[in-house]
């Protein structure tokens, strides 16, 4: 596989740098991955897909730069967005040379989480600021859109915003088993008594799975692939440990600079029904019945 013509000369336009050769590298499910090799010696990663929607990129680029902006983890750079009506579509950011999360790194990812969390968000729903469609744009994950219309409440948005949303398009698929909604639909009825203590709006990363932390040559994490938005806290962790968590050193470290609420650990699965529902939609397969089981859970 090469990278197409269209794709180079649009990376050599917006980032003002000739580009000396492309190759395929890891990136992910949904999105093409590429390495470019700059003039000057430079490398970016750079992200594409055929069918990417208008806004895309531009959103995810808004999402790092508003996660990065409190300085409480590392991010990639931007270098640049392409988001032509003609052109391809991409996102190209700083290359990061990879490495091996080591114990201070997973610390300093714990603590780094606590604080860009304690930054906050100006609602539940709240987009990054120059995110495409203004404040509360709705969350693309891949072609996945949703709401973000905002709520004074937590509970509210997540049942709105997040599962009824997710659960309707599973059981349209037919990834989700009509016994699997029907208890999703429970969960949403007694939200009110399982979502725990009030918290204010939290700055998410909102996509924060293992594969999307990203270890540097140095041994820290930088944070990669957000759709970032304004929501609870716990929801970032609890989907850091759904696909293989990282070391319980970034938890307790996180839980000593800014400790979770009580009940907290009764709650991960509860909180992992959003990212469970979202791989029941794009992937299918067994994702359906694990948001079944975790759904049956909470269920009453």
């Amino acid at each position: 596989m090469t990278a197409s013509s269209a794709l180079a000369e649009a990376v050599a336009n917006a980032t003002g740098r000739s580009v000396l050769g492309a190759r395929p590298t890891a990136g992910g499910s949904i999105n093409d991955a590429w390495t470019f090799e700059l003039e000057g010696g430079e490398r970016t990663f750079v992200k594409t897909r055929a069918d990417a929607a208008r806004g895309e990129y531009a959103t995810e680029a808004a999402g790092l730069r508003w996660l990065a902006e409190p300085g409480a983890i590392e991010l990639p750079a931007v270098l640049a967005v392409g988001d032509d009506e003609r052109g391809p579509r991409f996102l190209a950011l700083e290359w990061i040379e990879e490495g091996v999360l080591d114990g201070p790194g997973a610390e300093a990812l714990g603590r780094g989480l606590a604080a860009l969390h304690a930054t906050g968000a100006p609602a539940f729903g709240a987009s990054p600021p120059g995110a495409p469609g203004g404040g509360f744009a709705p969350l693309r994950i891949g072609p996945l859109s949703l709401p973000n219309d905002p709520a004074a409440e937590w509970p509210e948005f997540y049942v709105r915003s997040r599962l009824r949303p997710l659960v309707a398009r599973a059981a349209e698929r037919g990834a989700l088993s009509a016994p699997g909604r029907q208890a999703v639909e429970r969960v949403c009825e007694r939200i009110g008594d399982l979502a725990g203590p009030p918290e204010p709006p939290a700055r998410l990363h909102g996509d924060l799975w293992g594969g999307n932390v990203l270890a540097g040559a140095d041994g820290r994490a930088r944070l990669i692939d957000p759709a970032a938005y304004g929501g609870h806290r716990e929801v970032d962790l609890a989907m850091l440990r759904l696909f293989g968590a990282p070391s319980p050193r970034v938890f307790a470290a996180y839980d000593e600079a800014a400790p979770l609420a009580d009940g907290h650990e009764d709650r991960v699965a509860l909180w992992q029904l959003f990212p469970l529902l979202v791989h029941a939609v794009l992937f299918g397969g067994h994702y359906g019945q694990s948001v079944e089981d975790a759904a049956r859970r909470y269920a009453g």
